[in-house]
């Protein structure tokens, strides 16, 4: 078996709320626009808290966020991606679990996604995706959460 980067998806209701938001932008009503923010915001969380309880599964990994890093963010069709790149400092080869975060210009949360990168050789680096759960409006930028070496 070849080592492999495998992203684990993560679901909400998004799509709805997505709805709900776009025709509150329709309508120009402040009130319908402030209520389907607020749902946007609250589906984003609750993906990141899906995301939390993924990484929370896993059993003595070590605290890994300084060996990774998160690239530019661009569009995959109408997905955001961004390039994840774990360096392995250890004598022995690692997997990697690593929550990343797509967050706003103003910092807000916009989707969360668990990457997976098996495999990485001592002393080396692999790259693997992070793909947003769902389309991603305006600029974005991609966090490492937490990153755990297993």
């Amino acid at each position: 078996m070849t080592p492999r980067s495998r992203p684990v998806r993560l679901r909400a209701g998004g799509a709805l709320l997505l709805a709900l938001a776009a025709a509150g932008a329709a309508t120009g009503c402040d009130a319908v626009q402030e209520t389907a923010g607020d749902l946007v915001s609250s589906a984003a969380s609750s993906v990141a808290s899906a995301a939390q309880r993924k990484m929370d599964r896993i059993k003595d990994g070590a605290n890994a966020t300084g060996d990774l890093r998160a690239g530019e963010t661009s569009a995959d069709g109408d997905r955001t991606v961004a390039t994840v790149t774990a360096t392995n400092p250890e004598d022995g080869t690692a997997d990697y679990t690593v929550m990343v975060t797509f967050r706003d210009d103003g910092g807000n949360l916009l989707d969360a996604v668990v990457l997976t990168l098996d495999g990485v050789a001592p002393g080396t680096s692999k790259s693997g995706t992070a793909r947003s759960n769902r389309a991603l409006e305006g600029a974005t930028r991609a966090e490492i959460v937490r990153a755990l070496r297993h």
